[in-house]
């Protein structure tokens, strides 16, 4: 006797309601598609002691928060910080002065980053040329300015970014969704995520090491063109098997490859630290993963747990397609125009 293989596709339609609606709401925040870019504090030491600040950070902001940086109290401010804004971005600079014991032991601190949920890079260039990079965060908003950069802390400052970035990126999370509505099982379910891997794992490594460099307003415009594209297929008749549904796999392939261009973006923001670059490319790839495998997780429990409770949804699995393929056209419009 033959057993049958589980399928997904009669489990999905309550979740895709509801998947649907809370990826509305994470749209329609300050951020649009996209988180809010990390805040950045670049310290740069001269010899003698004096260090050069940069806060850079987005001018949009959390409603009640407001991030600033702390910078060691033996190291007294030598000017008047100047302003300039970047496109979204603010711009402070200023100088201080820790006099010949230079910045290594000093502390440093950001206020505000919990109300904020926002993490903030902080680059450190030290006046022998020695560069340390690290990420502060609400469970860890301060550190003490080591003598070199800790392997261990770029491995989890980079997979800690890269698994936030997929998970609070709406378009990427989108386009994951539909490849999970268009596997009617595991294998093809396996198969075409493994390949959506494979493909931006390929251009994200390619661009992030400068072998591949393409302007990201394109990108982006793609990237929700891409999810625009795999929701009119879902929204097709089911009963006609057309060569995306034939083939999921390298249709997947293909479009990671483009997403992998939009993850590399996201990683230029942050950048690369001197020295440790194959090991924050690594973790980084591997946040990303981790990400999209829980999200994907979480899809796959949610469907087995709603086909066991037999709740009235209010819409059809091709009402969910509709919001999809209708944020993604308000994306693609939206960035398209941006780019002229």
């Amino acid at each position: 006797m033959k057993m049958a293989r589980p399928s997904f596709a009669p489990l999905c339609c309550g979740l895709a309601c509801l998947l649907a609606a809370l990826l509305v709401g994470l749209a329609a925040g300050p951020s649009g598609a996209h988180p809010l870019a990390p805040a950045l504090l670049e310290l740069v030491e001269q010899p003698g002691g004096r260090v050069e600040v940069l806060w850079k950070r987005s001018s949009l902001s959390v409603p009640g928060s407001n991030i600033q940086p702390v910078v060691p109290e033996a190291c007294p401010s030598q000017d008047r910080p100047t302003f300039e804004e970047q496109g979204v971005a603010v711009l402070v600079r200023w100088t201080i002065d820790c006099g010949e014991a230079g910045l290594v032991g000093q502390p440093v601190r950001i206020d505000g980053l919990g109300p904020a949920k926002i993490d903030t890079l902080v680059r450190i260039e030290l006046a022998d040329g020695r560069k340390i990079q690290r990420v502060l965060r609400r469970g860890e908003p301060s550190m003490v300015v080591p003598a070199k950069a800790s392997k261990w802390n770029v491995f989890v400052d980079y997979l800690t970014i890269g698994f936030d970035h997929i998970l609070t990126g709406a378009d990427h999370l989108l386009f994951v969704f539909g490849l999970f509505l268009l596997c009617a099982s595991t294998a093809p379910l396996v198969k075409t995520v493994t390949s959506f891997t494979v493909g931006h794992s390929i251009t994200l490594s390619l661009a992030a090491l400068g072998y591949a460099q393409l302007p990201s307003g394109p990108i982006e415009a793609l990237i929700a063109a891409s999810v625009l594209a795999l929701a009119v297929e879902l929204a097709r008749d089911t009963s006609k098997e057309t060569l995306m549904r034939r083939y999921p796999w390298p249709m997947a392939l293909l479009f990671g490859l483009l997403h992998g261009m939009g993850f590399a973006g996201a990683l230029r923001e942050v950048g690369l630290p001197q020295g440790e670059i194959p090991m924050a490319l690594f973790s980084f790839n591997v946040g990303i993963e981790l990400g999209q495998l829980a999200f994907v997780l979480g899809l796959v429990i949610g469907s087995l747990a709603l086909a066991r409770v037999e709740i009235p949804m209010p819409m059809p699995r091709r009402a969910a397609v509709y919001v999809m393929g209708s944020l993604a056209a308000f994306w693609t419009i939206e960035r398209t125009t941006a780019i002229f």
